[in-house]
Formats: structure tokens, sequence, C-alpha cells
């Protein structure tokens, strides 16, 4: 049976379990408001790097909606519980894909690398634009072949790029990396494996020894890969974690006598619920950085007024306020209504459709002015997609955990994309190819 066949029949099913999610609303309860599907997981492995994003997510539209909503269209949130199964998450899919309640659906953001591969067949079909922010699929940057896929603003070949530049930067240059050992230990699924053919491009290029070592869901034990990386005489860690894989991996390497200082982690693995549960072990620890924590932002500050202090935040924990997961959440929402604010330039200030949510995607273009005017300034970077180039000018910095908190050890680093887009491009031209796709002619 095809992908396709099989994601059909599963979306087939999913259409019956449907009907068991909790959420209910009269056909009409939304009209003239814009739906924003929720895809969370406050349950699993997994909850505590999202309870505080979908905070992030719902302070900002609550936010947003008290002041009248984006151009006077209020968000309607329906948050959908996915545990982080693909299972779930394609239940909610079928309950959202064409609105809810009198309110259409213009744009999906989702929640997990796995399901952004998994749902490219049925996006197409359904015209239902995917974004997902610092993820999904690689090769989706090509909106020739993948009109409604947007990896926006980072994607996880860059972020390998930038791994292997830091170290060359802290052993003396690039020609410094032959003969080093760098080992990748990722979480066995669609998000950890996307690294593992762009540090094969690397390893050739700069003769380093690339080793890669999977970790199975949900990471939990993980003591015979680190003795692994410790027998193997490994230099340096691309940590690919996710949910309770990052502390545990912490606390393993520090076991077996591995420093933290030369692991460096992934930006689903470099929040504070990754690093202060490890305690000690996590001190030194280094990550890739594309969200900042804080909240010294003017747009936090306003959230802190007129949501926190107000009572009405989303965080049972208003330590977490300002984290790095909660900050990723706030970045992501005000994007979705960048979104929606291109598309109302085009179409009026209305409820956007599918259709109309695809082309404000390709042409969301967030500059460093209009940052200033969010007051989200050092929040988030300038953001410019078109139909060709869906993720932007990707950029991150290295973060380290001080024991406390974490602090930035470099500037935005770039990494080498050119070196990759031959090969990113090809994949997708391949995926065209099995899927008989007509990649679409260059447009405006």
């Amino acid at each position: 049976m095809s992908l396709l066949s099989k994601t059909l029949a599963l979306a087939t099913s999913a259409l019956i379990a449907a009907s068991t999610l909790t959420s209910v609303a009269k056909a009409d309860e939304a009209t003239g408001q814009q739906l924003f599907p929720l895809f969370s997981y406050r349950t699993g492995p997994y909850a505590p790097s999202g309870i505080p994003q979908w905070a992030g997510y719902r302070d900002y539209f609550n936010y947003i909606n008290e002041k009248g909503g984006v151009n006077g269209v209020k968000i309607f949130v329906q948050e959908c519980e996915t545990a982080y199964t693909l299972e779930r998450a394609f239940e909610c899919y079928e309950r959202y894909k064409n609105g809810y309640a009198g309110a259409p659906v213009a744009v999906l953001f989702t929640t997990s690398s796995g399901f952004d591969a998994a749902i490219s067949d049925k996006a197409r079909l359904d015209k239902l634009p995917i974004i997902s922010v610092a993820g999904g699929r690689g090769d989706a940057v090509d909106g020739s072949v993948f009109p409604y896929q947007f990896p926006l603003l980072f994607d996880y070949w860059t972020e390998a790029s930038i791994v292997v530049e830091h170290i060359a930067n802290q052993v003396g240059g690039y020609d410094k990396l032959k003969g080093l050992k760098i080992a990748t230990l990722y979480h066995d699924s669609g998000y950890g494996r996307e690294t593992i053919q762009p540090m094969a491009i690397l390893s050739e290029k700069y003769g380093f020894e690339n080793i890669q070592i999977a970790v199975p869901h949900p990471g939990e034990q993980q003591q015979a890969q680190w003795q692994q990386i410790k027998r193997a005489g490994v230099d340096w860690v691309f940590f690919r974690a996710w949910g309770v894989m990052s502390p545990v991996g912490l606390k393993t390497a520090a076991r077996v006598g591995f420093p933290a200082d030369r692991i460096i982690g992934d930006i689903w693995t470099g929040s504070e619920e990754d690093a202060r549960p490890a305690g000690a072990a996590a001190k030194n620890y280094l990550a890739v950085s594309v969200f900042p924590s804080g909240t010294d932002f003017e747009i936090t500050k306003e959230l802190k007024k007129n949501v926190i202090d107000a009572g009405k935040g989303d965080l049972k924990d208003v330590s977490k306020f300002g984290s790095v997961y909660y900050n990723a959440g706030l970045v992501q929402a005000i994007i979705y209504t960048e979104i929606l604010r291109t598309g109302q330039k085009k179409f009026g200030n209305r409820p956007l459709t599918k259709e109309e949510g695809q082309w404000a995607a390709e042409h969301l273009d967030i500059t460093a002015e209009r940052i200033a005017e969010l007051g989200a300034t050092g929040l988030l970077s300038p953001l410019k997609i078109t139909p060709q180039d869906h993720e932007g000018d990707p950029a991150a910095k290295i973060v380290q955990w001080d024991g406390q908190k974490w602090n930035a050890v470099t500037d935005w680093l770039k990494g080498d994309r050119p070196l990759f887009r031959d090969a990113i491009y090809a994949r997708a031209a391949a995926y065209a190819k099995e899927k008989g796709i007509e990649p679409r002619q260059a447009q405006n």
C-alpha cells in the first residue's frame, strides 16, 4: 500500500474517531471569526515541552482578541489534544480542516515534524496550508513542489551546519575538523532523523567522522548510547532530543563522564524544561537557539500587565512566563497574526479562506520595522517568504546554560545553507517525481 493510500485510510478512520473529541460548538457559534486549531500535547512524555508553548499562543491570542482582534476579526481557538501521536493528530486535522462552528481555517500550524511529513499528501489534496515554525520537512522550502507546506524561520539542515560551524570556531577553523568524531544522538522519529543527510554532507566536506546513534521514543533509557559515545572517543555530541529524552541524556552523559560543554542541543532541546530537571549535569550545556527567553521585550511586558497579572493567562506555573518554550509559542502566534494581516491587505478585513491563507503565507514579509511595531525586537528576526522560498533566511545563536538561565555565546549564525541547496531541492524533485507532481513555475 502506498503512503498516500495509508494516509487516506488513516484519515478515514480518523473521521470516525473524531466524533469522540470533546470540543463541542454550535454550527454558527464562531461566524465572523478566524479558526485557529491548536494541536496540543498536554499529556504524555512531551507535555513539559508543550504546556508553556500553548500558553504563549493562547495568551497572545487573548491579548489580540481583547484589543478587537486582527483588524476586527477575532481568533477562535479550538484546542485538540494529540498526546504527540500521529493518530490523534490526524483526528484533529479531519475535525478542523474545513473550519468549525462557522469559522473558516486559513492555515494550520502543526506541532510535530513527524505529522508534517505524514500529512504532505493529504494537505496537498485538501489544499490546506501547513505552517511548521522552526521545524517540518526540509524539502518543503521548495515552494514549487510544496505549495501548501511552510517550514518557516528555521530548518534542521541549517541547524546541522550551524552546529558544525560552532565546533569549527572552537577548534580553530574548519580545517581542524578533519579527524574529529562528531556523534549525533537523535530521537528516533521523523524529527530526529532529519539531520542524518546534512551531517553526511558536512562530514564529506570537512573530513570529520560522522557517527549517528538513535534513541527510541520516548528516550528514558540512554545508558547504552552514551557508553557507545564514550568508548568511541567522541569529541562532540549533536544532541537532537525531545521531551524527557533531554534531561535523561544530560544526566546519563554526566554519569559516563562526557562533558556538558561538548554537547550541543537542538532548538527543541534547549529550553529551561530540558536543562533544569538535569540539575548540575546540565551546567555548561550548549544549545542552538531560535526562540530567545526573557520577559523584557515590549510585547512580553504587555502580556504580563494585561494577561498574566490580570489573571487571564493560560499558565498554571507563572514562573514559566518568558521561558524558551513560552516565547516559542508567542513567536508562532505573532507569525500567525501577521499571516492574517498579510491576507487581509489583499482580500479585506474578514476571515480568510484556505486559498487566501496560502497566498498570505507565500507573501509574508515581517520586516525589522514591523517587528518593532509589534514590540518583538530581539524576540523575532525578520522573515520574508516567497512562492519559491517557503522558509526565509534562517539564523540561530548558540546559547549556554549556567545552571540558572541561558546565555548567548555567539551572535546570529547562518551556517552554510548554499551547501545544501542542491541536495534539498533534489529531495523535493524526487518527491515530485514519485508523486507525479508538476512543479509550479516561478510566480510572484
